[in-house]
């Protein structure tokens, strides 16, 4: 009898509604998943679930009443654009409300233990959508929904959200500035869209020192984001010992990618899904929580998230060689190393160690 997988995803073809066929954030980055994923026969190594729509009640843990009620309008409406950036159909809200679903069943199903790692391949993505708009291609910001859930449902008091996008989670950040029961920890290129997310941004009132952000020179790649894990994550995760470890999962860092100018190969990838994996381990019975943000070359994008959901499994799937030159950038390890001491600073005596 074959023993039920302990990492899932969750999937639903309405995901696909949601599209524009000239934007970047299109149906298409699903659709290579899903291809990659069959053409490899590693279903079967995987729990699949599927969604249903986040109520009105639970986008509203993270979003004004006011902003929720202009999604629906705009798509009601048949307008095409939230911002230039941000396209509507106008089935875009209810595909968002199955998005936010997908994560908020993705928490669910490790929070009470059907599965150890859930990876959310909802789209529209999340995280640059903040409580009172939408940007980014982001419409509501799933992981953050899932985060004030698993709060409010299972009284957590100490989540990991890991952000390695290459664009900054500014909505994340946003929704958990005040908050201590999120440790937020972003690498990003910067300068770049959305323009936020430097190291003084640590947080406000009591959730000061509980935001990390590591902002990365463009040309950065696996040596420095390696480092992030080693001298970031890893270290503030001891400090801080989170219950849930939540990913948001952009693969735009990827070398290729058309709207990014880092240098992570798939192997640095396997290594920063390894490294979670560990802290996981460690501090909270291997309990993770992916929710797909971007990543915009197909082929590559795709791969990356194969790659990260073998590495979480321990599926021993070997790794794709690119034979890309290390960067070795002084300067993005002088800005790993100032945020480390800054924020081991910053919460040194804040979180209980008994």
């Amino acid at each position: 009898m074959t023993a039920r997988p302990d990492i899932g995803i969750v999937y639903h073809p309405d995901f696909l509604i949601h599209t524009q066929d000239y934007h970047p954030e299109k149906k298409e980055r699903l659709l290579a998943i899903l291809s990659l994923l069959k053409e490899e026969k590693l279903f079967d190594r995987l729990e699949q679930l599927a969604p249903v729509p986040a109520r009105v009640e639970e986008i509203g843990l993270i979003h004004t009443e006011s902003y929720i009620k202009y999604v629906k309008e705009m798509c009601e409406r048949q307008r095409p654009y939230l911002d230039p950036d941000t396209y509507l159909t106008p089935r875009s809200y209810e595909v968002a409300l199955l998005s936010a679903g997908a994560a908020l069943t993705a928490m669910r199903s490790v929070m009470n233990g059907r599965l150890k790692t859930c990876f959310s391949l909802g789209r529209p993505p999340g995280h640059h959508a903040e409580p009172n708009r939408g940007m980014g291609f982001c419409l509501f910001n799933n992981i953050a929904i899932a985060a004030r859930a698993a709060m409010e449902e299972f009284g957590l008091e100490r989540i990991l959200i890991v952000d390695w996008d290459v664009h900054h989670g500014n909505g994340t950040q946003a929704a958990f500035y005040h908050d201590p029961r999120v440790l937020f920890v972003c690498v990003h290129q910067s300068p770049a869209y959305p323009g936020s997310g430097y190291t003084d941004e640590t947080g406000s009132g009591a959730g000061t020192g509980y935001t990390v952000n590591v902002p990365l020179p463009a040309g950065c790649g696996d040596a420095e984001y390696s480092a992030f894990f080693d001298e970031v994550v890893a270290p503030l995760a001891d400090v801080y010992r989170p219950q849930l470890v939540m990913l948001s999962a952009g693969q735009d860092a990827y070398h290729d990618d058309p709207l990014a100018g880092m240098r992570l190969t798939f192997a640095g990838y396997a290594a920063m899904a390894r490294k979670l994996k560990q802290i996981a381990e460690k501090h909270c019975s291997g309990k993770i929580v992916a929710c797909m943000e971007g990543g915009y070359n197909l082929k590559g994008q795709a791969e990356a998230v194969v790659t990260t959901l073998s590495e979480l499994g321990g599926w021993g799937r070997p790794v794709k060689n690119e034979n890309i030159p290390a960067t070795g950038r002084k300067d993005a390890l002088g800005v790993i190393a100032k945020v480390k001491e800054q924020s081991l600073a910053l919460l040194a005596g804040k979180v209980d160690t008994v």
